[in-house]
């Protein structure tokens, strides 16, 4: 039996959110050894041009307007948390239930390879993925708690 299961509030959250993306987190709450909630899931165009404007997004282009994206908290107790350990812990789960249903998941924590396909694990990716970035003196923007589908398998 799974040690967590999604929240009403959760659930609410993926409602406009595509079915395989649904599907994904679903799973990844039963197979994680950290709880974790739904922060976002779609949103609107006024919530995105606040976050653009607060620093916390760089894009008016999220994956977020479209229900291709979430953001997936880890939860301690009833509290959230943005701790690197526990997002990574987060992403490992992610990370099988997208191998598991052979979906393709992008991790805001290494935004240039599928979660599916990464090899080491999530904190040494991470860091591979600083390196890459500096190494073409691009910027380095991560985001622990965000998944999405790409554009390229869904449009």
């Amino acid at each position: 039996m799974p040690k967590f299961s999604l929240s009403k509030e959760s659930l609410e959250k993926l409602e406009y959110v595509h079915d395989d993306l649904c599907l994904v987190v679903k799973r990844a709450i039963e197979l994680t050894d950290t709880d974790f909630k739904v922060m976002e899931g779609i949103r609107t165009v006024t919530r995105q041009k606040e976050l653009v404007k607060a620093g916390a997004s760089h894009t008016m282009n999220s994956r977020h307007l479209t229900g291709h994206a979430v953001d997936l908290v880890p939860m301690l107790g009833n509290h959230p948390r943005w701790d690197w350990p526990l997002c990574h812990r987060v992403a490992e789960a992610v990370k099988l239930s997208a191998q598991e249903y052979a979906i393709p998941v992008v991790w805001g924590g290494v935004w240039d390879r599928l979660l599916n396909g990464l090899e080491k694990s999530c904190e040494e990716e991470v860091n591979d993925y600083i390196v890459r970035q500096k190494s073409r003196s691009e910027r380095v923007f991560i985001d622990g708690p965000h998944f999405q589908i790409p554009r390229e398998s869904y449009p």
